[in-house]
């Protein structure tokens, strides 16, 4: 089934004029992803040679897609905006509040009963306001999403990182706070920075134990987990015509870990084959007959250097397997290598679990090529030596693979079989022991391993790995292993190898699902009812934040001085504290409870210069709310890399934090700070983080003056008397100056819909 068939073919209709238009203003050849970026300017926005990495430019995405931790916040905004439907297609999906712990069906069932009240609210507002509903175990935002919605040269966004997912499948797909979701379901424009282009070129073919995992892995070590940041990540070459579309969809989706705005590839055979497999031939034969401009212009592809900021290549002939972590997804280490870095890391070499599956590996072809390495188990007398689970990513997927007898294999060996959703990948992963702290080593397919992410145990080294290989040390049970080059004992004594990986690119019998979970929203929303209980603890109706008071900001105190790596995780964690994301004042008590404080070391645990006293960060910060005295929170490089999650922008707006102050930011979050009304700040000097001293007072001078481009002046008054003075910048843009002086984006929207 194709949805929205008709906002499909209007974009298709447009897209060639509105390129055509560009590459004569620009006078040169196009690269796919600008061709996409004009085809979507705002009507109000004129085509012009945009400075990359510089110039904001409003845009009209095409969807919207939310996931339910994420719809929560993002629609109790909506509801505020006065807008009786939303104003392009929108859809909500269930899959991040299902605690993964025995298997599949119970653990369902807990969810749809401990989180019933918040299902029943996304369903009943998502039906008021015309949004495609996907209930529990329907799957993952993005399998889903590549399955039923993304097309090539389309644009969306959505209100999780690895929307960038459906990059697979031709997309400009970005991730987003909901504030900016907002916007879009109200109509307004899109606003985002002209991004620079990172040209990847992939020459040979990918073979034996490496998988398109291996590609992003590769580019993962390559670029760190900031290179991408402002960039959109193009990917082209024979190498990219060889892949399939899932594979595809896996190097977008994790393009997420290097801070890129969003990857893509062009329009091929592999994507039109994908698109016919899930019932969209319509949309194949639409794109085929405009695929040159769903490609780069041949001359980019000739000298990509002159079109791209920064250019790749990689030989996928030449590619090895790669595990990347533990603790951070860019620290790349060859399979061969592997042995050897962990016994100079002291990384444990023994596997206790091993996890396939979630957004980024839960295709049918990485399922099947591991259940080509699972069925060796048993025919060469091997036994499972680490526990193993698989996350199917959609319950089509589920379907089809159980039909095959894939989940037969797998439930022989022992392995678990999880719900349709993220579960671990997102530290929905009721892991028994993980409270003891032990120092231990998992594999797994899914995107991120920051410290504590898969269940909430600082000691557990996460690696991730390509869905086969993670299958093959799963078999072995040692970190070490290299299943090219080691032999296994088998229950006779034998030495024996495990043959390479093979599959199917997608199912030889077609796809097959009897309830795919979708709930068609009402043709008529305005007699349905959105009810939220005032005493409820996981829902909490919003009110609109104060505005700027029109003066400088004096006299703030020092929240934290944040050291190190400080993700939306340690900012605002998951895991346990999904289940209040539809609730800001109690989620707030996680606010920055993972960031560890440079004066001591310390994980949650800040001084109270009222009082002197040592105490958590939320219940400190409200100490200071309570007294009418704002904040300010300062951090080292990429601040709030990692998840869209703009409960990590609303917590210390909504609890008094008044400004953050940072080496640099990671996109998104700066992003969602500026949109809920708060000062996001950079040194102008990087070394002035060491002058931050526990016990200062700050005021931020120049703000009756803000404007793009101009520094503020940053006054320390430190304990002893003494004062330094220094600068900070910031990039703010005359609307986004307005954003900050109303109080939030939100506010504006709710008057401009009024009037």
């Amino acid at each position: 089934m194709a949805f929205d068939i008709e906002m499909i073919k209007k974009v298709y209709a447009a897209m060639p004029a509105k390129v055509d238009a560009a590459r004569k203003v620009l006078g040169r050849p196009l690269t796919l992803s600008e061709k996409i970026l004009f085809a979507h300017l705002h009507p109000d926005q004129k085509p012009d040679n945009f400075e990359r990495g510089k110039t904001y430019v409003d845009f009209s995405p095409d969807r919207v897609a939310m996931q339910d931790a994420t719809a929560q916040m993002a629609l109790l905004q909506f509801m505020q905006a006065g807008r009786p439907r939303v104003a392009v297609p929108s859809t909500v999906h269930c899959d991040h509040l299902i605690t993964a712990k025995l298997e599949a069906k119970k653990d369902l069932e807990v969810a749809n009963k401990e989180s019933r009240e918040v299902y029943d609210f996304l369903a009943s507002v998502s039906n008021k306001y015309g949004i495609g509903f996907w209930k529990p175990g329907a799957g993952i935002i993005h399998q889903v999403v590549l399955e039923n919605y993304a097309f090539p040269g389309g644009m969306m966004i959505g209100t999780d990182s690895h929307t960038v997912n459906a990059g697979g499948l031709g997309m400009i797909a970005i991730g987003v706070g909901g504030a900016d979701a907002c916007d879009v379901m109200a109509g307004l424009p899109w606003e985002l920075k002209w991004p620079k282009l990172i040209g990847i070129k992939l020459t040979g073919k990918l073979s034996g134990w490496t998988a398109p995992k291996d590609v992003i892995l590769k580019v993962a070590g390559i670029l760190t987990v900031k290179g991408g940041t402002g960039a959109i990540v193009e990917y082209f070459g024979e190498g990219a015509q060889s892949m399939s579309c899932t594979g595809k969809g896996t190097i977008c989706n994790m393009g997420a870990e290097i801070g890129a705005t969003t990857s893509n590839f062009a329009y091929d055979d592999s994507m039109s084959r994908y698109l016919k497999a899930t019932g969209r031939a319509e949309i194949a034969e639409m794109a085929d007959k405009i695929s040159s401009y769903l490609n780069a212009d041949a001359a980019v592809y000739a000298d990509p250097s002159k079109y791209f900021d920064e250019v790749i290549e990689i030989n996928l002939s030449e590619l090895e397997p790669h595990l990347n972590g533990p603790f951070t997804p860019d620290l790349a280490t060859p399979l061969s290598k592997m042995k050897e870095a962990a016994l100079a890391n002291g990384w444990p070499t023994r596997i206790e679990v091993g996890l396939i599956g979630s957004c980024t590996n839960s295709s049918y072809e990485d399922i099947s090529r591991a259940v080509s390495l699972a069925r060796q188990v048993e025919q060469k007398g091997l036994k499972l030596k680490s526990e193993f689970t698989i996350t199917p990513g959609s319950e089509q997927v589920r379907y089809t693979v159980e039909r095959d007898g894939f989940l037969d294999v797998f439930n022989k060996i022992g392995a678990t079989v999880f719900a349709n959703a993220c579960g671990p990948c997102i530290g929905m992963w009721d892991r028994v022991g993980a409270e003891k702290k032990e120092k231990n080593t998992i594999v797994h397919s899914f995107n991120r391993n920051f410290a504590k992410r898969a269940d909430g145990n600082p000691n557990t080294m996460a690696f991730v790995g390509s869905p086969e290989l993670v299958t093959a040390l799963a078999i072995a049970g040692d970190l070490g292993f290299n299943p090219a080059t080691d032999t296994l004992t088998n229950d006779k004594g034998e030495q024996v190898m495990l043959d390479e990986p093979t599959g199917q690119e997608l199912p030889p019998r077609g796809f097959a699902v009897e309830d795919a979970g979708y709930q068609a929203p009402a043709e008529d929303g305005s007699g349905v009812s959105v009810i939220v209980a005032p005493d409820s603890k996981r829902l909490q109706l919003l009110a609109p934040f104060a505005p700027w008071e029109g003066t400088d900001l004096k006299g703030l105190k020092l929240l934290i001085k944040a050291k190190g790596k400080c993700t939306t995780d340690h900012i605002s964690m998951a895991g346990p504290w999904l289940k209040f994301r539809g609730h800001l004042d109690n989620i707030s008590n996680n606010m920055l409870i993972g960031a560890v404080n440079f004066y001591n070391e310390k994980t949650d645990h800040v001084k109270n210069q009222l009082t002197g006293v040592y105490g958590p960060v939320p219940a400190t910060q409200r100490a200071y709310k309570a007294a009418g005295i704002g904040t300010i929170v300062v951090g080292d490089e990429n601040y709030g890399e990692g998840s869209s999650r703009e409960h990590a922008a609303m917590e210390p707006r909504f609890l008094g934090v008044r400004a953050i102050l940072v080496k640099s930011f990671a996109r998104i979050h700066e992003t969602n700070l500026k949109k809920q009304g708060m000062l996001a700040l950079t040194f102008a000097d990087k070394t002035d983080y060491d002058k931050i001293q526990e016990d200062d007072t700050i005021d931020i001078c120049g703000l009756t003056s803000f404007a793009p481009g101009q520094p503020l002046t940053i006054l320390l008054h430190h304990a002893d008397g003494t004062q330094h003075s220094i600068q900070v910048n910031h990039t703010y843009n005359w609307q986004q100056i307005e954003w900050f002086k109303a109080g939030a984006a939100l506010n504006i929207i709710r008057k401009q819909v009024a009037s």
